[in-house]
C-alpha cells in the first residue's frame, strides 16, 4: 500500500512535468521535495520563505536538506508582519501567513512557467483546522500527499523508506503559534 501510494505521488509529478515546492524544510515538504526531485529532476525547485517567523537554523536545515536531496534551492523574504489581519493574531492567522506565503510564490511560479506551486499538507492535516490550506487552495495550490491519501505516519514511513536521514524529526511549529489567539505577534517577542 505505501510503495502504491509513493507511485501514485511520481505519476502526479510526471503529469506536472515542473514544480515548484513551498519548502519549510519540515518532513511533509521534504518527503514532496525529494519525490519532486527524484521524478522530475530539475525542472523542480525548492523554495523556501524566510521571515521573523522561521528560526534562522531552520532555515539553515532546510538549506542542508535540500542540498542532500539535490534539489535546486531558493530562499525568498515573505512579508505577513507587514498584514494587521496576521498580527493581532487571529485564529486564522496561519490563512494570512499562507497568503502571503502563495502570493509571493505564485508569481514565482508563473513567471519561470511552472504550473504549480506544491506544498506538503497531508492527509491528516485536512481533518485538522488549518485555515492556511484555504488561503493555498485559494491560490491553485496543490497538495499530493493529500490528494493521494497519505496520512501523517507515513510521511515519516516513506521518508524512512526513502533513507532522508531526517525521517524522524519532530514536528517544528512556527514561532508565531506559541502566542495565544488575540496576543499581537511583533518581531521582538519573535527573538525571544
Amino acid at each position: 500500500m505505501l510503495t502504491e501510494k509513493l507511485d501514485q505521488l511520481k505519476v502526479i509529478f510526471t503529469e506536472m512535468e515542473q514544480a515548484l515546492i513551498a519548502y519549510s524544510g519540515g518532513i511533509d515538504s521534504t518527503l514532496i521535495a525529494k519525490i519532486a526531485y527524484d521524478t522530475l529532476g530539475d525542472r523542480a525547485i525548492a523554495i523556501t520563505a524566510e521571515s521573523p517567523s522561521l528560526l534562522p537554523e531552520d532555515l539553515e536545515d532546510a538549506a542542508i536538506q535540500a542540498a542532500q536531496i539535490g534539489i535546486r534551492h531558493e530562499v525568498v523574504a515573505t512579508h505577513e508582519m507587514d498584514n494587521p489581519n496576521y498580527t493581532s493574531n487571529p485564529t486564522n492567522r496561519c490563512y494570512f501567513c499562507k497568503s502571503e506565503l502563495h502570493d509571493t510564490l505564485k508569481p514565482m511560479a508563473i513567471a519561470r512557467g511552472y504550473p504549480y506551486v506544491v506544498d506538503g499538507v497531508n492527509a491528516d492535516d485536512l481533518q485538522d483546522y488549518r485555515p492556511g490550506i484555504q488561503a493555498a487552495k485559494e491560490r491553485g495550490a496543490r497538495s499530493p500527499l493529500a490528494e493521494v491519501g497519505v496520512s501523517k505516519l507515513e510521511v515519516r514511513e516513506l521518508s524512512k523508506l526513502l533513507e532522508l536521514p531526517w525521517w524522524d524529526k519532530p514536528a517544528q511549529p512556527c514561532l508565531s503559534s506559541r502566542f495565544p489567539y488575540g496576543e499581537e505577534i511583533t518581531v521582538t517577542k519573535l527573538q525571544r
